[in-house]
């Protein structure tokens, strides 16, 4: 079994491979089970684990653990902590592990960047991001990979973390400046990528403007929201996978206030990726992509690593 370390997984993957390599995976599908939750608690620490399984005809089968703490950040941890085995799908003899944080960073904001490559609008050139983790760090990169995002403006509930990510950024060579204005910087977007723990709504749906794609992907589970409903109604709204409606707070929360129903909803990934669905249709729609991830994500990637890596070897 060959054990990947964090610098091979980060150095094998890119948004020019990622971006492909999901499309693929989207639109040729694999099996993939429903995650199992598990609620942690141990004192008065509270967590949630997420195990997901995944294989495909390729041969290969995956598993991640990701550990979701939010109250981490006070801690100055990441919030988020994951671990993957690939195996043989054929044998079930375990191949590798990868190291799952890089691989849950690059497959969540690759899934982000794919999703607006089919609904953002073609001159979309400010992005705004809210959040300042490890996913939110990697939003600008892969945005721009499939559109030609010119501006970057960053919002956090904690400023010094917004600071931190958009002086990063500028050293990647990117026009970014931190805001304590969300709804300014809303009301100037032309996407909007909510990358956060949120249980409160933050993006208004008062603030959207004509033609911007809304990208939520942050909260994966009931209680988890970065929107108020009004960001579903009269809007273009697709999905990552059919999970998204069970578990997602924002969706939940849109149909319960019955501005949103399930079959207003009108597409998934794999649906965008084989030409089922349209996406953008008007330069003035807005478009919501609501993303809850999937372990297809995952296979994809940790895959992508491990022949990376085999053939460097």
């Amino acid at each position: 079994m060959r054990f990947i370390d964090t610098e091979q997984t980060r150095n094998a993957l890119s948004f020019d491979a990622v971006i492909p390599a999901l499309r693929d995976a989207f639109r040729d599908g694999a099996t993939v089970p429903p995650r199992h939750v598990h609620a942690i608690q141990s004192g008065t620490a509270h967590g949630t684990t997420l195990i997901m399984p995944a294989w495909s005809d390729r041969g290969y089968f995956g598993v991640k653990i990701i550990n979701i703490f939010p109250e981490n950040t006070h801690q100055g941890l990441p919030g988020l902590h994951a671990t993957y085995n690939l195996y043989s799908a054929t044998t079930g003899v375990p191949i590798a592990q990868v190291d799952g944080d890089i691989v849950t960073v690059y497959r969540t904001a690759g899934a982000a960047a794919l999703g607006a490559d089919y609904l953002a609008r073609q001159d979309a050139r400010t992005l705004l991001i809210v959040g300042s983790g490890r996913i939110a760090g990697l939003v600008a990169q892969a945005m721009r990979t499939v559109r030609p995002i010119e501006r970057v403006l960053v919002w956090n509930v904690r400023a010094a973390g917004a600071d931190a990510l958009a002086a990063s950024l500028r050293e990647q060579g990117f026009d970014a400046d931190a805001t304590t204005d969300l709804e300014a910087a809303a009301r100037q977007a032309d996407i909007i990528s909510c990358a956060t723990l949120s249980t409160v709504p933050l993006i208004q749906g008062a603030w959207l403007r004509p033609g911007v794609h809304l990208d939520l992907i942050g909260s994966f589970k009931p209680e988890m929201r970065e929107t108020d409903p009004a960001c579903f109604d009269g809007t273009t709204v697709y999905v990552d996978t059919d999970e998204a409606p069970t578990k997602s707070g924002d969706l939940l929360s849109a149909f319960d206030a019955g501005v949103l129903t399930l079959d207003a909803i009108q597409g998934d990934l794999h649906q965008l990726t084989t030409g089922q669905r349209p996406g953008r249709q008007r330069d003035d729609e807005i478009t919501v992509f609501k993303a809850v991830g999937s372990a297809l994500e995952d296979l994809t990637l940790a895959t992508l690593v491990y022949e990376a890596v085999s053939d460097a070897a």
